[in-house]
């Protein structure tokens, strides 16, 4: 029977590179040659025959057993000082932070005779701190092992500190600030969370830092001496042969050139590899996750119905089950000072939603409650609890960022179990419960993927039954569905709204979303400038709402003026009747609904008292209707809302020429 031909293999994309001009590739050649000539030099004079005797003698094995030694006892004390160091450096703003790194930067510049030396007039017998360390611990550290480990301690830590301080920079601190609401202390967020996520840059430097240990010379000699068994490391070894034996330095030489060389190349194909090499290796697993044979179906795409039905796939039934009751009742008292300053008040179960326009202070607010920022103070009462003065992970205070900030490196299931571990409950018991919660938000089925295996919906989804499993008395929810396509964000919808009913305590959600808005709160608080504007349940604010901002996010034209005996005085000119006009010289928004403006091809005559030429600049769907914005030099801009086939017979098409016109009894005015 033949065999079935392979597929052909598709020819991997070239990507074009840039050609060096002349100028720049003959120098960039050179200097290339340059650092290859002397490593070219040691592979010629290697005496490949005998090199195996070479450093298998007594001398070198005995100098390769000190270095090893002395290296990993520099790379165990760098881990040990550098790794606080460069945490410190990357998070803490104090005084004198600049003076710090450099410092941590000295010991890499500095000609190693003369740390050497300095480490001497430090640690030596006559020294600065040497007499304490011999009266009080009868440790001499010249001339003695522990002395090559300080020496090369001393010039091989920097490479640690550097190269972890950039790591830790370059993680945004969501994580390690998510692991903090949901219980964690300080301690255990930075082993569990921070060393983790940065444990690439933390093996760099691990790497470098025993690479570099390993081929210390200067400070030792200078220092430590130069001691055969005692403080004679292998560069040291190298430097005595040179003088006696050349053949049997340059095999020593080699050694330590492959064990650089290996290091380098490690570093370069696993951690520091280039941005698009990971993301292509992040896409592999995805697309090896999704597309296997036992793919399990997503369960937040599958079965819906309406926008706000619940699925009707298996996995996901049990979200339809009812949640559990609150085991206890905290209501919330706030006073916030800062850049945002309001009064908060709301009793146990209460959902409100925190909307206004960019910058308005709302996540200044979430965090002020937090305790994570110095731009606002928060004096929080939960329940019969003042918490104002606890750190964040005393407050029971849990916070979901717009993305969830599910921790990489656990999984659904150990991500949903943190915040229980974090409060002391039993490993078993945690996963049992985490299981629990992730079985009632239907995503159960899920609990072995990792955050980069789950789909947005999913995603949110645990990063839900992550804070709500930690049994929090505060709930803060920043933009929870604003990353999730239409379809997933109805029915994550639809199960936080069912969750947040045996919800004890209070819910803050942050949203841009109308939908979101009318549909999950009790109360919605606008904020503008720091300011509480309006706070009201939705059906209020949807009537009357008192910012331009939030009118305009609910489909309304909202117009500020100043209130006369006839309707509003627009402030950037012109007059608008309504037929209940507020007193004279009263701060007003005219709110108008699209589907009350009246869109005709000629000046309309009869009834409608408000009316003005414009054109039409924009045309967008809206549903089953069309959204036409008309610019006016009588009025400010004017959004309509029509038919289709309205439209049609109106031909309007962008740059159009229209008549607008507003009854005066489609004109609400609220007072400001």
């Amino acid at each position: 029977m033949p065999r079935p031909k392979a597929a052909p293999r598709t020819a991997r994309p070239r990507t074009p590179g840039t050609r060096a001009p002349l100028a720049l590739g003959v120098p960039a050649l050179l200097a290339i040659a340059f650092l290859l000539m002397p490593l070219c030099g040691i592979l010629a004079r290697t005496t490949w025959g005998d090199i195996g005797d070479h450093l298998t003698s007594p001398g070198v094995t005995e100098a390769l057993r000190l270095s090893l030694l002395v290296s990993f006892w520099a790379l165990g004390l760098s881990l040990l000082l550098g790794v606080p160091l460069a945490w410190l450096l990357a998070r803490v703003s104090f005084p004198g932070k600049a003076l710090v790194r450099s410092l941590v930067l000295l010991p890499m510049v500095l000609p190693p005779t003369v740390g050497g030396v300095a480490l001497l007039m430090g640690f030596g017998r006559r020294g600065l701190l040497g007499p304490w360390l011999e009266d009080a611990f009868g440790l001499t550290l010249p001339f003695h092992t522990s002395g090559a480990v300080v020496a090369a301690t001393f010039v091989s830590m920097p490479f640690l500190v550097i190269s972890l301080e950039g790591t830790l920079a370059g993680l945004r601190p969501r994580y390690e600030e998510t692991a903090a609401s949901l219980g964690a202390s300080p301690v255990r967020v930075f082993c569990t969370v921070t060393l983790p996520l940065v444990a690439p840059g933390l093996a760099a430097g691990a790497a470098l830092t025993w690479a570099r240990a390993l081929g210390e010379f200067g400070a030792t000699i200078t220092f430590a001496g130069n001691l055969p068994g005692t403080t004679q490391t292998l560069p040291l070894e190298v430097y005595l042969l040179l003088q006696d034996s050349p053949e049997v330095a340059t095999s020593v030489s080699l050694l330590l050139l492959v064990i650089a060389m290996a290091v380098l190349v490690a570093l370069r194909g696993r951690w520091t590899g280039s941005t698009a090499d990971r993301a292509a290796r992040t896409r592999s697993v995805r697309l090896a996750d999704t597309t296997g044979a036992d793919a399990l179906p997503d369960a937040d795409t599958t079965g819906l119905t309406t926008p706000d039905a619940a699925p009707q796939s298996a996995p996901a039934l049990a979200a339809d089950a009812a949640p559990p009751a609150p085991e206890s009742h905290w209501p919330l008292r706030a006073e916030v000072t800062g850049f945002t300053e309001l009064t908060l008040d709301a009793g146990p179960g209460t959902t409100l939603a925190v909307v206004g326009p960019n910058g308005a202070g709302k996540t200044t607010l979430l965090r002020a409650l937090l305790g994570l920022t110095p731009r606002a103070h928060a004096a929080l009462r939960l329940g019969d609890t003042d918490v104002s003065a606890l750190p964040p992970h005393r407050r029971g205070v849990a916070w979901v960022p717009q993305d969830g900030a599910l921790f990489p490196h656990l999984s659904a299931l150990t991500n949903t179990a943190y915040g229980l571990r974090a409060h002391g409950t039993p490993r078993a018991e945690a996963r049992r419960t985490a299981q629990q919660w992730l079985n009632r938000l239907g995503v159960g089925h899920l609990a072995h993927r990792k955050p980069a295996q789950l789909s947005g919906g999913q995603a949110q989804r645990v990063a839900l039954a992550r804070a709500l499993a930690a049994r929090p008395r505060l709930l803060l929810l920043d933009e929870p569905l604003a990353a999730l396509d239409q379809t997933t964000r109805a029915h994550v919808r639809h199960t936080l709204r069912r969750h947040l009913a045996g919800f004890g305590g209070v819910c803050l959600i942050v949203t841009h979303d109308p939908v979101e808005a009318v549909s999950l709160a009790d109360r919605v608080l606008v904020l503008d400038g720091g300011r509480a504007l309006q706070d009201a349940p939705p059906a209020e604010v949807t009537r009357h709402p008192r910012s331009p901002w939030v009118a305009r996010m609910l489909g309304r034209n909202a117009w500020p003026g100043t209130a006369t005996a006839d309707g509003l005085g627009l402030d950037g000119g012109g007059q608008l009747i309504a037929a209940d006009p507020l007193p004279d010289g009263t701060r007003a928004l005219a709110i108008i609904a699209p589907e009350a403006v009246s869109v005709h091809l000629d000046r309309p005559a009869g009834s409608p008292r408000n009316v003005w030429p414009g054109t039409v600049r924009e045309i967008t769907s809206a549903g089953s209707r069309l959204r036409i914005l008309v610019t006016s030099p009588k009025a400010p801009d004017l959004v309509a809302e029509v038919t289709p086939q309205a439209a049609l017979d109106l031909g309007l098409a962008d740059g159009a020429a229209v008549w607008t016109s507003v009854k005066a009894t489609e004109v609400t005015l609220v007072g400001l």
